[in-house]
């Protein structure tokens, strides 16, 4: 299936995206900056309508069970992390949804996952890093770490740090801003003046805002798999196999059903994906994709290669921290 892939440095393709209904979308924004507005060298104006982070995350969603924090039955037996939270949250949480993946403070401050993990990957503070054996026990303990990267600042010196095998982003090009606004009203008391007894914010009175949503010439998804990345970390074949596949399958899920990134911005694909390199490779459906990942598991775990059992389940003790500007309640645990 992935022959033609072989001698190529990465994969790129590329996804023509529209409106669901009408011709207006929201994009993305951004703290202090709002909207991503720029223009080419040309003069024509582009607008980030999804950025290469916020991209990562819905792809890693196309693989949960709901919205975690375990993977989709049909993806049982790929490895992950699985962190209990005990004492004040008593929680679940994973290295499939945490930001920072075996980052996560919850997962790599676990004594005994510490130690497993530093002995599969050889890592110690003073000696340089054998990048094959930090890339094989990435995979593993969660592939898909190895897929979406993390930057184990957590652990030792923090020397550890493997980028994005697969990115994505949206943008669209020769926009126009679409002005719009509305007034969020008071049924009961448009001053404001008639409150709860117990909420005295200033949520009340009728509050008028503006709104502003784009229309563009095109919007297209982009997304590049870093095929020499993923050779270079040396895994065996089937390991490769499995990472390209599973990256390729999360395309097909995020595009068919996870376009809805916000509330003013449903999109969906107008034609073909394309792949612009290398030429003449056909991306396989989702069906073929879940199959392919689903052979490349049962191979794996054959080959030793994932934790048995696949998921690693540690307990985290937590507390919640107490406020500044409070002081803590005599007897409080």
């Amino acid at each position: 299936m992935f022959e033609s892939l072989k001698n190529s440095p990465r994969l790129l393709l590329e996804q023509e995206l529209r409106p669901i209904q009408g011709h207006r979308f929201q994009p993305t924004g951004f703290a202090d900056l709002g909207a991503a507005d720029y223009r080419l060298h040309d003069g024509r104006r582009m607008l980030l309508v999804e950025s290469a982070q916020s991209c990562a995350n819905h792809l890693e969603q196309t693989c949960l069970a709901g919205s975690g924090p375990d993977i989709a039955p049909e993806l049982a037996g790929l490895p992950y992390v699985k962190a209990k939270l005990e004492g004040a949250s008593d929680a679940e949480t994973s290295s499939l949804i945490e930001a920072h993946r075996i980052n996560s403070p919850f997962i790599i401050s676990d004594p005994g996952f510490q130690t497993a993990f530093l002995k599969l990957s050889s890592y110690e503070k003073g000696k340089p890093i054998d990048w094959k054996k930090a890339a094989a026990a990435l995979f593993h303990f969660d592939p898909n770490a190895l897929l979406h990267g993390v930057f184990m600042a957590n652990l030792l010196d923090g020397r550890m740090r493997f980028p994005r095998a697969i990115t994505g982003f949206v943008e669209a090009s020769d926009v126009t801003e679409a002005v719009s606004g509305g007034v969020k009203n008071n049924p009961l008391d448009p001053t404001g003046k008639i409150r709860a007894k117990s909420y005295d914010k200033d949520v009340y009175s009728n509050v008028p805002y503006p709104r502003m949503e784009y229309t563009a010439a095109s919007i297209n998804a982009y997304f590049n798999l870093d095929l020499a990345l993923i050779a270079g970390y040396g895994l065996p074949e089937p390991a490769c196999e499995l990472l390209v596949a599973l990256a390729l399958l999360k395309v097909r899920r995020f595009l068919a059903s996870g376009l809805r990134l916000r509330t003013a911005c449903d999109l969906t694909p107008s034609r073909q994906m394309d792949v612009t390199a290398p030429r003449g490779f056909a991306v396989p459906d989702e069906e073929a994709l879940l199959v392919k990942v689903q052979n490349g598991i049962r191979a794996c775990t054959s080959a030793g290669l994932f934790a048995d059992p696949p998921v690693t389940v540690i307990k985290c003790p937590v507390v919640v921290k107490a406020d500044k500007d409070k002081k803590e309640t005599p007897g409080a645990a």
